[in-house]
């Protein structure tokens, strides 16, 4: 029986939610309703996509009966409920979550500023968790059992003094994986967190790119379909004992090099 899930994240053709989305929509059984919030992307060095949220949507088939899309500024405390009402009224129960959206912010300690870290907690710990309730009052059981994943970006393997606010919500989520496995688990859904690694979706620098790459066994970032991969594990019925877990798949990442 195929999945309707909710990816969130998928705004850029280059991103791991776009790859999530793509992955899903392969099998002609799954259904995704795809959240995106292209204001932000424009903000920031990487940019929004260069053609549009159009262009993501064409390039995974276009929206018809297996593919919706919102979009919505998770940072509204309303916009969780809105978006799985919604979602649920254009493809009917949502059996599967996957929360890849992320506000990305630098920070040194002596530059934190209240209302930087107000913006990083609202979009990347407190919509989470109001994503993830509104997803359980909605769930209906699916044969296979439901599925929320969430995603942590490897600060609990070494520290990230220069991006403070992204550490501190990145970390929250990571720990509160086991928690929230163990809230749903009479409920057939299972939790689990995942660190992809160093992926290219197009955010680093050519310094950056060149230096983790130097750290990579294989000599080349992870890649956005790399990370999906790992997310239709999670999804498939194989893993329904695995919850409660945080996945590193960083491709043997060397933080440190001896």
């Amino acid at each position: 029986m195929g999945r309707t899930a909710v990816v969130t994240g998928v705004s850029r053709r280059q991103g791991i939610g776009f790859a999530i989305a793509r992955r899903l929509l392969a099998e002609p059984d799954n259904r995704v309703f795809a959240h995106s919030f292209s204001p932000y992307d424009a903000t920031e060095p990487w940019g929004a996509d260069p053609g549009g949220i159009a262009a993501v949507l064409h390039e995974l088939g276009g929206e018809r009966d297996r593919l919706v899309h919102r979009e919505e500024d998770l940072a509204d405390f309303e916009a969780p409920g809105r978006l799985l009402e919604a979602a649920t009224a254009s493809l009917g129960p949502v059996d599967t979550l996957v929360l890849n959206h992320a506000r990305s912010q630098t920070g040194t300690l002596d530059a934190l500023a209240p209302g930087t870290l107000d913006a990083t907690w609202a979009t990347n710990v407190r919509a989470s968790l109001l994503l993830v309730q509104a997803f359980a009052e909605r769930y209906r059981p699916h044969p296979d059992g439901g599925r929320v994943i969430l995603f942590t970006s490897g600060q609990h393997r070494g520290p990230a003094p220069g991006e403070i606010p992204y550490a501190a919500t990145k970390g929250a989520l990571h720990q509160i994986t086991a928690t929230l496995a163990d809230a749903l688990a009479e409920r057939a859904i299972t939790v689990n967190c995942l660190n992809p690694g160093p992926t290219d979706t197009g955010w680093a620098t050519p310094d950056q790119e060149a230096r983790v790459r130097r750290h990579m066994p294989r000599g080349r970032w992870n890649t956005p379909d790399e990370a999906a991969s790992v997310v239709a594990l999670l999804l498939s019925p194989e893993a329904a004992t695995i919850t409660g877990q945080v996945l590193d798949a960083e491709g043997g990442f060397r933080r440190v090099v001896l």
